[in-house]
């Protein structure tokens, strides 16, 4: 199931309409095990970004760079288009890929994730998470993450999280500098493609405002909200979220 293009490894499974699935910063492709019932309908593309999972690299980190990678991997597959689906880091990667390529997005689906970082805001978590990386373990680090982005935190979504998130220490504090010079204040409005926006209910870390705003800027949007849920509902609310998703994708599917 895992495959290796031109140095980016991804996973392809499934048949049907292309469906790239985006994870989040620290998170590694397979963290969309949940959502891998979704290959009974669609060509699942799901590949590490930079400096995640098995994509080491020396070249630079950064969203734009990301959105290149997945660009140039569907590219190489012979893809033309597909429906983008990005969490988090992953969701503005998705909107970098409509910047650079908007005939390859059939659709957008962002998840948990923001379009513009205040300085101040970035300023602080950089000086936080830069202090966690070197006054605390990796399991102390990935016990105060899977905290701040669940809101339940049952033995079951603990033990998925911890397998799932995976973060490079060297890598890390790039990709959050990267994502906090995300400034899409400009591109939204001009997203012409469908576009579902999801939130979380008690997301700490992109709190529901953030997608509300997302959702005004981007005219024909739709826009759900997870109750009960924090960061991460693909885990979470997997059915509830599996459910929405295929309803908005069918919703979407290019007529044959």
């Amino acid at each position: 199931m895992g495959e290796l293009f031109s140095g980016i490894p991804f996973l392809r499974l499934g048949a049907g309409e292309p469906l790239v699935f985006i994870h989040g910063l620290g998170e590694i492709k397979e963290g969309w095990a949940n959502q891998f019932e979704l290959a009974e309908q669609y060509d699942l593309i799901i590949p590490d970004l930079r400096g995640h999972g098995e994509y080491l690299t020396n070249e630079e980190i950064s969203i734009s760079n990301f959105a290149h990678d997945i660009i140039y991997l569907l590219k190489g597959l012979g893809i033309k288009s597909a429906h983008i689906c990005g969490l988090s880091m992953g969701g503005m990667v998705a909107q970098e890929i409509y910047r650079q390529a908007p005939e390859m997005c059939r659709s957008l689906i962002l998840v948990s994730t923001l379009h513009f970082a205040p300085k101040h805001f970035g300023d602080f978590l950089l000086t936080f998470k830069k202090y966690g990386i070197e006054k605390l373990s990796i399991k102390e680090e990935k016990d105060i993450a899977a905290r701040v982005c669940l809101y339940s935190w049952s033995e079951s979504n603990l033990e998925a999280f911890h397998k799932f998130y995976q973060p490079n220490r060297k890598f890390y504090l790039l990709s959050l500098k990267a994502c906090l010079e995300v400034n899409n204040l400009c591109l939204l409005p001009k997203i012409k493609v469908p576009t579902l926006i999801i939130g979380g209910q008690y997301d700490s870390v992109t709190p529901v405002w953030l997608q509300l705003w997302m959702h005004n800027q981007i005219r024909h949007s739709e826009f759900i909200i997870f109750r009960n849920t924090g960061h991460i509902a693909k885990l979470e609310a997997k059915e509830a979220f599996n459910d929405v998703l295929k309803k908005f994708l069918n919703k979407n599917k290019i007529a044959s």
